[in-house]
């Protein structure tokens, strides 16, 4: 649990730090967001190989370690201002974010 808050965290980190105009605070927090999404995707595949019913959240964050690697990777070779695809794929990070948190609590409702 306590893994899937840290690149959660330094999305949140980065797009703040993009807010504040602090781009390279930005890039450096997605560039720490690489690894532990994909420590945590890696975690979620493999609950689902051990069988764990849980397809669509180790789906949700391989989306969100490729999104978190294309936004990295397109802010490195930038020069000034933050291009358009790296906004884009740092928004649509947050909204798988939230697409996982309303999954997660739909399912704990329905546990109840």
């Amino acid at each position: 649990m306590a893994r899937r808050a840290i690149p959660v965290g330094l999305v949140i980190a980065a797009a703040a730090a993009d807010g504040a105009g602090f781009h390279r605070v930005a890039f450096y927090a997605l560039l720490l967001a690489v690894p532990a999404a994909a420590v945590v995707a890696l975690e979620a595949f493999g609950s689902v190989l051990d069988g764990a019913d849980d397809h669509l959240h180790a789906l949700l964050w391989a989306i969100v370690l490729a999104l978190v690697v294309v936004g990295c990777a397109v802010r490195a070779s930038a020069v000034g201002a933050v291009p358009t695809l790296a906004r884009s794929a740092l928004l649509a990070c947050l909204a798988v974010f939230c697409v996982q948190a309303a999954v997660s609590a739909a399912r704990e409702l329905r546990s109840r």
